[in-house]
């Protein structure tokens, strides 16, 4: 469940560089937007991952 702690951490950044690039202009909030989506990407794969492992050990 740490996973999905963090998950919604990056989100929430995400949401407030979102803000900050699109209303705001400030293109270095674009940036770290980029890096914090792509983290996002990672950590659900990563849960992906560990879903999919626990749902073939059990068969």
């Amino acid at each position: 469940m740490s996973k999905i702690a963090k998950l919604k951490e990056l989100v929430a950044s995400a949401e407030v560089d979102t803000t900050k690039f699109y209303e705001k202009g400030n293109s270095a909030a674009g940036t770290r937007l980029r890096k914090t989506l792509q983290e996002i990407k990672v950590t659900a794969q990563d849960i992906r991952q560990e879903v999919t492992a626990k749902k073939n050990a059990t068969k």
